[in-house]
């Protein structure tokens, strides 16, 4: 996606704060800045959502369930997309984390379309030749 310079006024703490974040990270002042203001927009048009890292980067997940965006639509999609059996899927979860999720993959679909079709990909037989030790036993 093609970039533009723009300048903004912080204060010093919150470019210690963006420096910090960019050295743990391993990223430029300007990359940690854009990504950090990049989630901060998607976090404000849809309520509810948080973002976390994990062994495939940083990913949108529903905000106090643990729970990443795509999972849910992967039930959602399971259900045939009836929102009563979505919620008896995710009987924990509240009415306004499960439209959060849903609102993320409307505002957000090629996100968690891509997502989705790299999750696809890991079916049993695969994580067997990647993790043999993953293999049940015989007997």
């Amino acid at each position: 996606m093609a970039t533009k310079a723009k300048g903004i006024r912080i204060t010093d703490d919150l470019d210690e704060a963006i420096t910090r974040e960019s050295e743990v990270r391993g990223k430029t002042w300007s990359a940690m800045t854009a990504e950090l203001l990049e989630e901060a927009i998607r976090m404000r048009r849809v309520p509810g959502i948080a973002f976390v890292d994990g062994p495939s980067g940083r990913r949108a997940v529903v905000g106090g369930s643990g729970l990443d965006v795509w999972e849910v639509i992967a039930t959602w999609r399971e259900c045939g997309g009836r929102p009563d059996l979505l919620r008896q899927s995710y009987p924990w979860l509240t009415e306004a984390q499960l439209r959060a999720a849903l609102s993320y993959h409307e505002v957000y679909p090629d996100e968690i379309e891509a997502r989705l079709k790299r999750e696809e990909q890991w079916t049993p037989e695969r994580v067997w030749r990647e993790q043999p030790f993953s293999r049940p036993g015989k007997g």
